[in-house]
């Protein structure tokens, strides 16, 4: 009876030990917790008083404006993320109706080139034919610029979206269809020789076999509409043109 008595208690014992347990680590939580918010406070002022300070450079300097990207991206601030519409850039900055600006002309290069490159267009001749439409000279958008822009687009639902295809090289799509990954090599591939791809680069780059490549070309040109034929090549016979690969120099 009493050994009966002594598990009672020892089991009583255990229950209150792990509720203790389990309200300490509650306490410690919210504490946590707490601690973690007066810091992203004290955070959120530090670098709001920073931003407004050093607006004008951040406005008008590409490499500042890089730099204070890149310091928000390395401690997981998001600049468009905000209260308002616009986030910082336009709480802080002041710079909301510049980003929509931006974000105005890009679908005006995007869309007016969409008939030769099937809406699709490499991120380098993108932020080129922007900046000449602005009357800017090379440097002054860069290719965070209009990133961040097109991150503004995307509750239009357009399908506007940047993808990158390898090696460090973007393209912006512009129609609501997704891009495979097939597609995405033979559009890295087609901009290292200039715009243009054949089967036999896929074959011997990147070990193709001659039913992928032909099929992958294929869907392209006749599906998507990505891409142009040229069947009386004097070398190659047949190659295709990604005019989304092509530098256009108007």
């Amino acid at each position: 009876m009493n050994m009966h008595r002594g598990i009672g208690l020892a089991a009583f014992d255990k229950e209150q030990l792990s509720q203790r347990f389990a309200e300490l680590s509650s306490e410690l939580s919210k504490t946590q917790v707490d601690n973690l918010q007066s810091q992203l406070t004290q955070f959120r002022t530090a670098l709001s008083h920073f931003a407004t300070t050093h607006r004008d450079s951040i406005r008008s300097d590409p490499a500042f404006r890089h730099a204070f990207q890149q310091m928000c991206s390395s401690i997981g601030v998001d600049p468009l993320a905000g209260p308002m519409k616009g986030g910082w850039w336009a709480e802080i900055l002041g710079m909301g109706d510049w980003q929509y600006e931006l974000g105005v002309q890009i679908v005006d290069v995007c869309v007016s080139t969409r008939e030769r490159n099937g809406g699709v267009i490499e991120m380098g001749e993108l932020v080129r034919m922007v900046s000449k439409l602005r009357g800017v000279e090379s440097g002054v958008i860069t290719e965070e610029d209009v990133i961040r822009s097109i991150k503004t687009l995307q509750p239009l639902g357009a399908g506007y979206e940047v993808l990158d295809v390898g090696d460090g090289k973007k393209m912006v799509r512009s129609v609501v269809k997704e891009l495979d990954a097939d597609q995405a090599v033979i559009l890295a591939e087609a901009q290292v020789e200039g715009g243009w791809i054949v089967e036999a680069i896929l074959e011997n780059r990147r070990g193709w076999t001659g039913e992928r490549a032909r099929a992958a070309l294929e869907n392209m040109l006749l599906r998507d509409g990505l891409c142009w034929l040229d069947s009386q090549d004097e070398h190659y016979g047949q190659v295709y043109w990604i005019p989304s690969a092509m530098r256009w120099d108007e």
